[in-house]
């Protein structure tokens, strides 16, 4: 199965995917009576929702991360932690900006 792998590549693309899945997740759990493009409008434009929500989205990558580094598989794990961090940084950047 491709989820035991333990290369980079795969990591990225985890890394890339699990913040997106749980934005989903956050959207259905709580906004779900916005459309989607309203939800990502109010995320993008409100301070007090981007770190909120960025965080919760970033919760997806931390467990990814715990579950790769405890079964070893380290390449993959770095993936996963090196988006997190540009991900992170990203939040950041639009908290300050906005």
């Amino acid at each position: 199965m491709i989820f035991t792998k333990d290369n980079l590549k795969l990591g990225l693309v985890l890394g890339l995917l699990g913040p997106i899945a749980g934005l989903v997740v956050v959207y259905f759990v709580r906004f779900s009576s916005f459309t989607f493009l309203e939800f990502l409008d109010n995320f993008i434009h409100e301070n007090k929702l981007i770190t909120s929500i960025g965080s919760l989205s970033l919760l997806a990558n931390a467990v990814l991360f715990t579950l790769y580094v405890n079964t070893n598989r380290d390449k993959t794990a770095k993936g996963i932690f090196i988006v997190t961090l540009i991900y992170g940084i990203g939040i950041l950047v639009m908290k300050i900006f906005n």
